[in-house]
């Protein structure tokens, strides 16, 4: 070989550490009247090039080119390590007999060393196609070969896929070992989009063994490899939406499948690729509660995984397209048979997803009352909640629990919901996120509302208030879990703040703004990304709810005088839980449907009373009103007594205006989203020094007129005004105060609650800026619209900035969770903090400011609008 040849041969390993720049010279070389040889390996690097990242038609005639140029070339080394390419297109291209075929002769062309290769090639293939017993003999006859020849770079790609195999037949320790070693391999090269992809599969590995922020930095961490590279990324895509589906995030799972599959089309990439898209977005419209789309999507790769002749991946097709079927209502023998057949054939490919295939097949003949098949196919589903990953856990555990159901076992069921649930509280403990602590409620909310009936069937009121605590306001039982000064976190939060002002800016001005829109949102994209790589802490020693157990009786010992009422819902009526005097009681409620609709006609009516001239509307509001305390209390509207009252609604209903509700309007009345939650607002103690920080944010239409007033209350506060009231310092002084009032612009995010914002000087202080606190202040009032909107998620949470302030330290909030008249506000906040100055908790304060505004419409929505949250 002469040195020439050695300078062309170098182009192959380069595809993969440049590939542009070995495109450019692969081209260049073509231009230059090449041998058969050289020619050969150009055509084969511009095939490989655009075989991964572009049109899949021409890298099969460039490939084809390459092998015949081989052969004029007389070379069947050269020939060999062509075919195994070429195998690798064709199969790709949903070709797979033809590719298949190429192998055989491949191997039959080539010795050692190359024959080597081309087996690894064929092992890849046999992966992408699901044959993974098959692939890993492969790679058995492969590597040692690979390494004897000491060729580092395809050993390492051996070991890395030698993991990946692993994974897919759920062997996770095996996986880890081989990317440990092919890690220590890489760092010796200069593959640089080899390494993109060992990070890529860490990133996977990651995921398998349950640790998701780990997996999402590290694919994060891929992307912008490959992105430095220029190539694009379909294989992180599809395990990007893995990961996101198992983090309560199916929406988003939902929308970055299409959107690659989309790009995919428009550059005639593989098949094999859009396939697997098209599955991660059938599994991602299901849990996304899409069963439509999730058909639609599941039986176009079913079709196109048959004609690729990919079992593995059409059997996991279809599992998808019978879920999304069962979801739509339909229940039938032959859904039975085909779930069952499935659970086999997933079973005998030892596919993670075996135990999943025989939960749904006996939830189908539980349905049909098939008990005798329920039986066996449960018992199966059941075998996972020993081991494995903690979703897979957690299915066996709800498997278990709804064959104790079906047997009448409720001691049975409410250990498989104890059981399961606590798999997920500890694979929430990874979480740092509170959002993703929220959204990954949604995975156990089938066991959660199994021990709520059971609860509900047998156990009295008392068992169905501990399980309905056990489930709710989980993610608020501990604060956000902070990065240790993380610098790209905080530069992101800056040039977002800035980018965020100079938007608003221009839109006053009318000026266009796609320009800042479109970099705000890449911003919030990087903020949400660094929030989300964030790994949880236990606190307390590991000990769930917060620490303790949730504990009845004290809760009923720290009530005294007052009452509290839990809002449980299931089979979608309400169930009022009466908690005080020693005892609880159960009261029926109506539907959670109806009170939901009837909360959305008081906040239209709140909105048009926000407005002077709307008094018309009164009546309509206060009548809707007593419709909502019928649906929401029913019986228990008259047995309240006379004390103060704590309201622990579910997270669908956080938008009711409590004060609104007849039974409601005169009484001390506070919010909580969870008893548990009251419990450890109540035993907070305010921060020693006793700091008060007033701040007023700019444009409202009142300029904070309470805020000099509030002033003279306080002796000598914190006032941050004007260009004081920039977001560094109002975090600076928020941090630890024991009263902090905040009269600026609130703006709910519904497509992003995180991004939840006040307007300061400076531009929007966020959600995610209060997680920073070491602790928020001991109490905050929120004097703006909106400010107590939440987003409801996963099972039973919420996401805002009240609930992002609970958890932080803050026992008792005031806000409104409707929009309300900047001027109407003004006398309801000094009358406010007349009561909190005299030494009263904010509820009661609150109660006795509405009742000192004048009696008009305007005042009297105003003072509704607001809520009184936790315990000080």
């Amino acid at each position: 070989m002469t040195a020439g040849n050695d300078s062309v041969l170098e182009l192959l390993p380069m595809v993969f550490a440049a590939p542009g720049d070995a495109l450019s010279r692969a081209e260049g070389v073509l231009d230059t009247d090449p041998t058969p040889l050289h020619a050969s390996v150009a055509h084969q690097v511009i095939g490989i090039w655009q075989r991964d990242w572009g049109d899949m038609r021409l890298a099969l005639d460039h490939l084809r080119r390459a092998r015949d140029l081989a052969a004029r070339a007389e070379s069947a080394e050269r020939e060999a390590d062509v075919l195994g390419t070429l195998g690798v297109a064709l199969v790709h291209a949903g070709r797979t007999r033809q590719g298949l075929a190429a192998f055989e002769r491949g191997v039959e062309r080539g010795t050692g060393h190359t024959r080597a290769r081309v087996l690894y090639r064929r092992a890849y293939s046999l992966w992408v196609l699901g044959h993974h017993r098959e692939a890993l003999e492969d790679l058995r006859r492969t590597i040692p070969v690979l390494r004897q020849a000491d060729d580092v770079i395809w050993t390492a790609r051996a070991l890395t896929l030698r993991a990946t195999v692993h994974l897919a037949l759920g062997a996770v320790d095996r996986a880890e070992a081989d990317f440990t070693a092919a890690e220590t391999l890489w760092d010796t090269t200069g593959q640089e989009h080899d390494k993109a992809d060992a990070v890529e599969s860490r990133g996977l590995a990651a995921f398998r063994s349950g640790d998701v922020p780990a997996a999402l930095r590290l694919l994060d961490e891929a992307e912008e490899r490959y992105a430095k590279l220029g190539t694009p990324t379909f294989m992180l895509d599809i395990r990007r939406c893995e990961v996101l589906m198992a983090a309560g995030l199916a929406p988003e799972a939902l929308a970055e499948a299409d959107a690659a599959i989309a790009v995919l089309d428009g550059i005639g990439g593989q098949s094999t690729r859009k396939a697997e898209l098209l599955l991660a977005a059938a599994r991602a419209a299901r849990l996304a509660g899409d069963p439509g789309t999730a058909i639609a999507r599941a039986a176009v790769a079913e079709r196109l995984f048959a004609g690729q002749r990919r079992t593995w991946w059409e059997t996991h097709a279809r599992l998808v397209l019978i879920e999304a079927r069962v979801a739509t209502g339909r229940a039938s023998g032959r859904l039975v048979a085909d779930a069952a057949g499935l659970a086999e054939r997933l079973a005998a490919f030892q596919a993670p997803a075996a135990p999943e295939a025989w939960l749904l097949a006996g939830r189908i003949a539980l349905e049909l009352d098939w008990s005798t098949d329920a039986e066996r196919y449960l018992r199966r589903a059941a075998h996972s909640r020993r081991s494995g990953p903690p979703l897979a856990r957690m299915t066996g555990w709800a498997a278990q629990a709804l064959w104790a159901r079906a047997t009448g076992s409720r001691r049975g069921v409410l250990e498989a919901c104890r059981r399961g649930l606590d798999v997920l509280d500890d694979h929430r403990t990874t979480l740092g996120a509170s959002e993703l602590r929220a959204r990954a409620t949604a995975q156990g909310a089938e066991l959660a509302a199994l021990a709520q009936q059971a609860s509900l069937e047998g156990g009295g009121p008392r068992q169905l208030l501990v399980w309905s605590e056990r489930w709710r306001a989980t993610a608020l039982s501990t604060p956000p879990t902070r990065p240790p000064a993380d610098p790209a976190l905080l530069s992101g939060l800056t040039a977002f703040r800035v980018i965020a002002a100079r938007a608003e800016a221009a839109r006053m001005e009318g000026r266009p703004v796609p320009t800042l829109e479109r970099e705000q949102r890449r911003l919030e994209r990087e903020i949400r990304s660094r929030t989300l790589h964030i790994r949880g802490v236990t606190p307390w020693g590991g000990d769930r709810f917060g620490g303790d157990r949730f504990d009845a009786a004290l809760l009923l010992e720290r009530l005294g005088d007052a009452r509290l009422v839990e809002l449980a819902v299931l089979d979608g009526r309400v169930q009022v839980l009466l908690c005080g005097g020693g005892r609880v009681r159960r009261f029926a409620g109506g539907l959670l449907a109806e009170a939901e609709r009837e909360a959305e006609h008081v906040q239209a009516g709140l909105r048009r009373l926000a407005h002077p001239g709307a008094a018309g509307r009164l009546p309509v509001v206060e009548e809707a009103g007593r419709r909502l305390e019928e649906l929401l209390l029913g019986d228990a509207a008259g047995q309240l007594g006379p004390g103060p009252l704590v309201v622990v609604p579910p997270a669908r209903l956080h938008r009711v205006p409590w004060a609104l509700l007849p039974s409601l309007r005169d009484r001390v009345v506070s919010v909580s989203p969870s008893a548990s939650g009251w419990l450890r607002a109540r035993q907070t103690e305010p921060p020693p020094g006793g700091r008060h920080v007033l701040v007023r944010g700019p444009g409202l239409a009142s300029c904070g007129a309470e805020v000099p007033e509030v002033a003279g209350r306080y002796g000598r506060p914190v006032v941050l005004e004007a260009d004081d009231a920039r977001v560094p310092r109002v975090l600076q002084e928020l941090d630890g105060a024991a009263l902090a009032h905040i009269a600026a612009h609130g703006t709910f995010r519904a497509d992003s609650p995180m991004f939840s914002s006040l307007r300061m000087a400076d531009g929007p202080l966020i959600v995610h800026d209060f997680e920073r606190l070491a602790r928020s202040p001991y109490r905050i009032i929120l004097s703006s619209c909106d400010t107590a909107r939440l987003a409801s998620v996963g099972a039973d949470e919420l996401l805002g900035l009240v609930a992002a302030l609970l958890p932080l330290g803050t026992a008792g909030v005031v806000a409104s969770s409707a929009p309300v008249n900047d001027e109407a506000v003004v006398p309801l906040m000094l009358a406010l903090h007349k009561g909190v100055s005299a030494g009263l908790p904010l509820a009661e304060a609150l109660r006795d400011a509405r009742a000192a505004l004048p009696d008009d419409a305007l005042h009297r929505a105003t003072g509704w609008a607001f809520t009184a949250f936790g315990a000080a």
